[in-house]
């Protein structure tokens, strides 16, 4: 049974900084690429930050360029999103994926449960 399972979200003042984790099990995790997604109350899933298996490749969601860092340690089974200089809109469910690279592009084959983010003006 694969199980995502996201930590780290809470509540911060905007400037702030939290760090979000994401332990994978069930699953070969060095062979997923891991993303990172985010729900904002009324809003659709949008797409936050990726890193590929190897770490090799790593893409962001532009308005998160130059604030969040993602990373893996393939030993541990585990995808972090450091995320620094926190803003109001940031407020979300974040939610780690483990991907495939299917046709042309990144297909999300598992998700987590999320973990609440909420950042204060």
């Amino acid at each position: 049974q694969v199980q995502l399972v996201e930590s780290g979200g809470g509540l911060v003042p905007a400037g702030g900084s939290l760090r979000l984790s994401c332990a994978a099990s069930g699953l070969t995790f060095s062979t997923y690429h891991m993303g990172w997604f985010r729900q904002a109350p009324g809003k659709e899933r949008e797409f936050v930050a990726r890193i590929t298996w190897t770490g090799t490749n790593i893409y962001y969601e532009d308005s998160v360029k130059g604030r969040f860092t993602i990373s893996r340690d393939n030993d541990k089974n585990t995808v972090y999103l450091q995320m620094n200089n926190l803003k109001p809109e940031d407020t979300a469910v974040y939610y780690c994926a483990a991907e495939r690279y299917r046709f042309g592009t990144y297909v999300v084959h598992y998700w987590g449960q999320g973990t609440q983010v909420t950042v204060s003006s």
